[in-house]
């Protein structure tokens, strides 16, 4: 089925990361995994490669342009390659939509510059572990000082993605006392660099996927924070996390459908050459029902993310629209890669082979950026129920 979601800079752009990939992350990929991230000198060449900047403005070290399409096309060729840029999608993916939204003119020009460059490394720290996707029983608390120009933070994070090489945290807190009344209210967005006293990286977390990127737990013990280190206003965040958790599902689900098309390539690769019986797996009528069912499948996600990349480039995508996306394109790969594994046979369980790794690594979609479970009571609620 003929795409129209990409121009030709987008298809150039796909080029370029497919050369990248075939030389740069393929021949080293298990030693990323062994090592549980890549070395800390891959994102500088991101950054060079100018993968970082591409929605970054100019003013600030980017290319300027806008829109998803592009870091898009990265998790489209990571996934067909069955590989991961680390904890790079969280750079890009997740916080820079704050940074561009809600930094000052100060703060931009304080950290974009090395956040293109990769030499300013990011993640956002959301989840806790008494929270998990309920945002508005953050526990982690900032009080400000007496003299008004510091927070003190304390409290604690877990799965934190980009944690361990993280040179920049958005951590989420509490700044005011918890209401009941208002759940939501007194959340705010401090930017933490962490080489500041009294924050610890704790466990690195062992997944059973995706385990080129660093996982962590963080601690903050009365962790000095300026107060020009605020990210928009106090008391503002859950609106903010609302506002940009769109763009988060938009992504998981991008990388739910790449990750199914990639597992029906690499199927259809693998049955054609395995020979079981005297003949191609290829050639039994399972076989090809299968896979005709997972084509279909993945199709019909295609045109669900397509449509929501649309929408998105033009600032239309709804929460409900965004959670429906991720909803279904998750649970869907989820029952493909299953499929595809299973033609594989005792190979597929080998992680040698790329469909093994997409099987682990596909897991954690149904998850993070708000769980399943979480998508039906937002598409529900949509519907009036």
């Amino acid at each position: 089925m003929r795409r129209t979601v990409f121009d030709e800079d987008h298809e150039a752009f796909r080029e370029t990361i497919r050369d990248f990939i075939a030389k740069e992350v393929v021949p080293v990929y298990e030693s990323w995994e062994t090592e549980g991230h890549p070395p800390r000198d891959f994102y500088r060449k991101l950054g060079t490669l100018g993968v970082y900047g591409i929605e970054v403005p100019e003013e600030y070290g980017g290319a300027g342009q806008t829109g998803f399409k592009y870091q898009a096309v990265v998790a489209e060729e990571c996934a067909r390659a069955g590989v991961t840029f680390g904890s790079s999608g969280v750079h890009t993916g997740l916080v820079l939509p704050y940074l561009l939204e809600y930094a000052t003119e100060e703060q931009k020009q304080r950290w974009l510059p090395g956040f293109v460059s990769g030499d300013l490394m990011t993640a956002i720290a959301m989840t806790e572990p008494g929270a998990g996707s309920d945002l508005a029983g953050i526990a982690t608390t900032a009080k400000l000082s007496e003299d008004g120009t510091h927070y003190v933070l304390n409290g604690a994070k877990t799965f934190i993605t980009g944690g361990v090489l993280a040179d920049l945290v958005l951590v989420i807190c509490r700044t005011s006392p918890y209401d009941p009344a208002d759940r939501r209210a007194g959340l705010s967005i401090l930017c933490v660099d962490t080489t500041s006293e009294g924050y610890a990286v704790g466990r690195k977390l062992k997944k059973i996927g995706l385990r080129t990127s660093d996982t962590a737990e963080l601690s903050f013990t009365d962790v000095k924070v300026p107060v020009g280190d605020l990210l928009g206003e106090e008391g503002k965040a859950f609106g903010y996390l609302t506002h940009n958790l769109v763009q988060e599902r938009l992504a998981i689900a991008v990388g739910a459908y790449a990750t199914a098309a990639a597992a029906v390539r690499f199927a259809v690769g693998y049955v054609k050459d395995r020979k079981v019986f005297g003949q191609a797996v290829a050639e039994f009528q399972n076989t090809k029902f299968t896979l005709a069912d997972c084509q279909a499948q993945v199709l019909a996600q295609q045109a669900m993310v397509d449509q929501a990349l649309e929408l998105y480039q033009n600032r239309e995508l709804t929460v409900a629209d965004a959670a429906a996306t991720k909803l279904f394109c998750t649970e869907s790969t989820s029952q493909v890669v299953d499929k595809c594994l299973q033609l594989h046979g005792g190979y597929g369980y080998v992680l040698e082979y790329p469909i093994a790794r997409l099987y682990t690594d596909n897991r954690v979609f149904r998850i993070y950026g708000g769980t399943s479970e979480v998508m039906r009571t937002i598409v529900a609620k949509s519907l009036g129920l």
